[in-house]
């Protein structure tokens, strides 16, 4: 048989078909499309602070609550409500559920996720912050409670490209999760846009700011605006802000973590506008 007479070894498939690396290229880049987030169908929690602050919050609905008898004895001993009868269980069967890591504390709770407030009910006194793609929930965590501590009234972030107020962001936040209202919203420039119309002074956090945020003449109500580490803030969000302010820093370090950044600008935030007591 001459080579002429041969077929092609991968000639198979309709005539036109995509081929297999086409498809699998396609496969991937469909995978890596963002998608806007399937509502959350139940929240983990656990840990002591975080699981106890959920028992306290009367908006928040608790299905099902696991326990050591070591943390159901605490509970008693300190007389907190659990609300729903406990499932006593030995550690190790926490641990199984949540991986060796997790610092249960013995308990865990199944609960149903807070409602998201809408933009336009935001309050319009004091300080919102507004996380623009932040995606660690250790730093999201973090920053709730910094948000917690300064009595921020909301936390603004996307449906995409955060993460969810469970978990790991949830014992971050040891608590504040119940006390910080989370305003999902589906596009960050249509929100700024609408605070900036509802009176809210945006501020966006950057190292190019033009100015340094301690010079900034703070107005209340006061939204401040982060970007993620590494990228900041994305251009349209910068471009929607009405300030884009730098910290300044006098060590050698001119930059911080996201979340110690969150709390710096809300020190700074809250003292200009006189908040602090």
């Amino acid at each position: 048989m001459s080579d002429r007479d041969r077929k092609p070894r991968f000639q198979k498939g309709r005539p036109g078909a995509p081929k297999r690396w086409e498809r699998k290229t396609a496969a991937a880049a469909a995978r890596r499309q963002p998608r806007d987030r399937e509502p959350l169908d139940i929240a983990i929690l656990y840990g002591w602070h975080t699981v106890t602050a959920a028992l306290a919050n009367p908006k928040r609905r608790i299905r099902k609550l696991i326990l050591t008898e070591n943390a159901a004895k605490r509970l008693a001993d300190e007389k907190i409500e659990t609300r729903v009868a406990p499932e006593i269980v030995r550690p190790q069967l926490i641990d199984q559920r949540l991986g060796p890591d997790a610092v249960h504390q013995g308990l865990l709770a199944e609960a149903d996720p807070l409602p998201s407030p809408d933009i336009s009910k935001l309050p319009r006194d004091g300080v919102v912050l507004v996380l623009d793609q932040i995606t660690d929930p250790h730093n999201v965590g973090a920053i709730l409670r910094s948000a917690a501590a300064f009595a921020v009234k909301a936390i603004v972030t996307t449906a995409r490209h955060s993460p969810e107020a469970t978990g790991v962001l949830a014992k971050s936040a040891s608590g504040a999760l119940e006390l910080v209202p989370m305003v999902l919203v589906q596009n960050l420039a249509r929100a700024l846009t609408a605070m900036n119309e509802q009176g809210f002074m945006t501020v966006g956090l950057d190292s190019e700011g033009a100015e340094n945020l301690s010079d900034v003449k703070l107005e209340n109500p006061l939204a401040l605006v982060l970007g993620a580490e590494g990228k900041g803030l994305r251009q349209l969000t910068r471009e929607t802000c009405r300030v884009v302010a730098r910290m300044d820093m006098p060590g050698e370090i001119k930059s911080l973590n996201v979340s110690n950044a969150a709390a710096l600008a809300l020190y700074i935030g809250s003292t200009r506008l006189g908040l602090m007591k």
